[in-house]
């Protein structure tokens, strides 16, 4: 699987830096976590955070580093990501001895932010709901269509396609999980993880996403920059992310 993946990025890179002069911003090129670095279950904080846009240490990150770390990667207005911040606070997750701050693996609490039937990890009740798990990713890669360009969406992934993949990885968690907690909390947070990942790396100009944009952000926690990926010039705001969410809702699945 890992090998599968590898292949499959070189492959991506070679299309993305012969069509696009393709470059990471300065001062935020990828650096992978060290071992001691904290890292949540949420690829899109590790990605700021392997970019440089968070603390690379992941450690002691409050509501204000958060917030102009979307922006400044993904043109996110800062009240986008208030409410799960806020959620982090009224939880009581943190272990920084701060409340108004908090290191990114304090996230992986089981049913407060992460929730059963994630797309990239497997569910608490099988003992890692942080790490990557690349069995897990591979039935929603396959779902996508990820690796077979000439297949459903060709190089491309649109809401259908998102949201049919984020419907049958829940489906399988709940057949494998006989603890699937289908809470409030989880029919709410499991659309609306796929619509902010979905939003974070949406191309404005095509209305869809793209399948190594994907890879490289799942599968490496990196932002695409060296596969095309820029800094959208449309602002992402809740009433954006919310469209989305509801986009996903509607889809037939």
């Amino acid at each position: 699987m890992k090998t599968t993946h590898i292949l499959s990025l070189a492959l991506f890179s070679a299309l993305g830096k012969a069509s696009y002069p393709a470059s990471e911003p300065k001062g935020h090129h990828f650096v992978a976590p060290k071992a001691d670095d904290s890292r949540s279950p949420c690829p899109g904080l590790n990605a700021l955070a392997n970019h440089g846009f968070l603390p690379r240490s992941g450690k002691n990150i409050d509501l204000i580093m958060v917030q102009t770390a979307a922006a400044e990667a993904h043109n996110f207005r800062t009240d986008v990501l208030t409410t799960a911040f806020q959620q982090a606070v009224d939880f009581k997750l943190s272990t920084t001895g701060n409340y108004s701050t908090i290191n990114l693996e304090d996230l992986k609490k089981h049913d407060t932010i992460e929730i059963d039937g994630s797309l990239s990890r497997n569910d608490f009740y099988f003992g890692d709901d942080l790490h990557f798990d690349p069995l897990i990713w591979a039935t929603v890669a396959k779902s996508l269509s990820l690796y077979n360009l000439s297949g459903e969406g060709g190089l491309y992934i649109t809401v259908e396609m998102a949201a049919r993949a984020r419907a049958a990885r829940v489906a399988d968690a709940i057949k494998a999980n006989p603890t699937f907690n289908a809470s409030e909390n989880e029919q709410q947070g499991s659309p609306g993880t796929t619509a902010l990942w979905l939003t974070t790396l949406w191309d404005h100009s095509l209305n869809k996403t793209h399948k190594d944009w994907t890879s490289s952000w799942f599968e490496f926690e990196r932002i695409p920059y060296l596969l095309g990926y820029k800094k959208p010039s449309v602002q992402t705001t809740p009433m954006f992310l919310g469209a989305m969410v509801q986009a996903i809702k509607s889809v037939p699945v």
